[in-house]
């Protein structure tokens, strides 16, 4: 009997090259797409899926509650996402950075005034504070706090000298947040990014009692976060401002720091900050990378809602503040400023340490002692008013929703809170400005109307 020999054919599929390398193409777009739609991420494009993430950095009791009450982000889709390179890239670049700016030598330096007065900043009448925006000549000595000892032990402060490099700050007061981990950290961070949480003693004594601390102990570490206690008895009464000294004396209180990320406590960042630094400062080569408001472009908007939805609790000072801004000058946001917007989102300030950015951290913390912690409504005043200015990237709020999760505040009941001190209320309205009495701001008023008209 004759054999009959077997033979095989390629699949069809497979007898066309350029049909097996379209199927791979749409394998992959498909692949990719469903990706993007479905990441957490979608603001966030690394090009390694390889980056060394470590495991979480600590485990808190169910009780302490560090991951209740996250604000969900209501945008679906992003217009201009944020690219990350690989991590050994991003961390060589850095490291890089540093070394440079250390053999180069310390920039030039701001030159601060000195004294003992009954305020830590000084509380500077609007004159005085006008009289230092001009930097130019570099001859002034600049207001910038510690006109009272910032009381904090020794031992904190000679590790916070001995930070040289990247540091994020943070600060909790009068217990008014919980202190969260920062997430998605590559292998090399911690060792090279200082964490520091400033914390007063209601705040310590709530760690304590959630066995996250022991008080005996000599130092504090809760995960990544080196925890500082600061005595506010001699700061301010308002816990908030107290918050304001790390939020923008951090040059002062990390003098040998390159790069600081001040975050919110209210924030969980969820992006190593070292990607963060690479991308939002140093490859767009500005000196402070601040989101914008998701709401608001005109100051004047954020200070209405302010006292309508009584974010501080002196409506007259609010007044006060706007109409002393408005009279030395203070314009609404047109398309013929440098910058998208007159409102940040100041949650997360990061920020590359030289002369312009520490002069606009001083003057920021001038008008904050002189009217109230609400720093949005000093922003644009201070930003365009002083010479040298920095170079500024406001970025989209879009990003600023990735790149780190937000929490409401811990609940507060039968008291004053962070908000302010236990202080009778005028009777007057919230509104900010009433029967059409829009004093020295009218010329302001008119011009953002006409704007947000056109």
């Amino acid at each position: 009997m004759r054999k009959v020999a077997a033979t095989f054919s390629k699949p069809l599929l497979c007898q066309s090259k350029l049909l097996c390398f379209s199927l791979l193409y749409l394998l992959s777009a498909l692949f990719s797409a469903a990706y993007f739609t479905f990441s957490a991420t979608r603001c966030i494009f690394r090009s390694s899926p390889f980056d060394p993430i470590q495991s979480p950095l600590f485990s808190y009791p169910s009780s302490y509650g560090e991951h209740k009450h996250s604000i969900p982000t209501t945008r679906s889709s992003c217009n201009s996402p944020l690219y990350f390179s690989d991590y050994f890239d991003v961390f060589d670049e850095i490291q890089h950075i540093l070394a440079n700016s250390t053999s180069l030598g310390l920039p030039p330096a701001l030159r601060y005034k000195q004294g003992n007065t009954d305020s830590f900043g000084g509380n500077f009448n609007i004159q005085k504070r006008l009289s230092y925006f001009d930097y130019s000549d570099g001859e002034i000595e600049i207001p910038c706090g510690f006109f009272k000892h910032f009381p904090i032990s020794t031992f904190d402060r000679i590790s916070m000298e001995k930070c040289d490099g990247v540091v994020v700050v943070s600060a909790v007061f009068n217990d008014h947040d919980k202190i969260r981990q920062p997430r998605h950290l590559g292998s090399k961070t911690l060792d090279h990014v200082c964490f520091f949480m400033f914390v007063d003693d209601a705040t310590l004594n709530r760690l304590h009692y959630q066995n996250l601390i022991s008080k005996k102990s000599n130092s504090y570490k809760i995960g990544a976060w080196r925890i500082v206690k600061v005595s506010v008895e001699n700061l301010y009464q308002n816990a908030a401002m107290n918050g304001v000294i790390p939020k923008y004396l951090v040059h002062r209180l990390f003098p040998n720091t390159k790069y600081s990320i001040w975050v919110d406590a209210k924030l969980q960042l969820v992006v190593d900050p070292l990607f963060l630094i690479h991308s939002l400062v140093a490859k767009e080569n500005v000196d402070i990378s601040i989101s914008k408001h998701p709401f608001f472009v005109h100051t004047m908007e954020e200070a209405m809602a302010t006292a309508r939805w009584k974010k501080w609790w002196d409506v007259n000072g609010l007044k006060i503040q706007m109409e002393t801004y408005c009279e030395n000058g203070l314009q609404p946001w047109n398309s013929n400023k440098l910058y998208p917007t007159d409102v940040p989102d100041s949650a997360l300030i990061l920020r590359k340490h030289g002369l312009a950015t520490n002069l606009f951290s001083c003057l920021m913390f001038n008008e904050l002692e002189a009217f109230n912690p609400r720093d949005q409504l000093a922003f644009a005043y201070v930003r365009d008013k002083m010479k040298p200015k920095p170079k500024l990237n406001m970025f989209e709020v879009e990003v600023f929703e990735q790149v780190a999760v937000e929490y409401r505040h811990n609940l507060k009941f039968g008291g004053a809170g962070v908000g302010g001190p236990k202080l009778k209320r005028a009777a007057a309205t919230s509104d900010l400005f009433v029967n059409g009495t829009c004093g020295k701001c009218e010329g302001y008023l008119l011009s953002m109307w006409r704007e947000s008209h056109d």
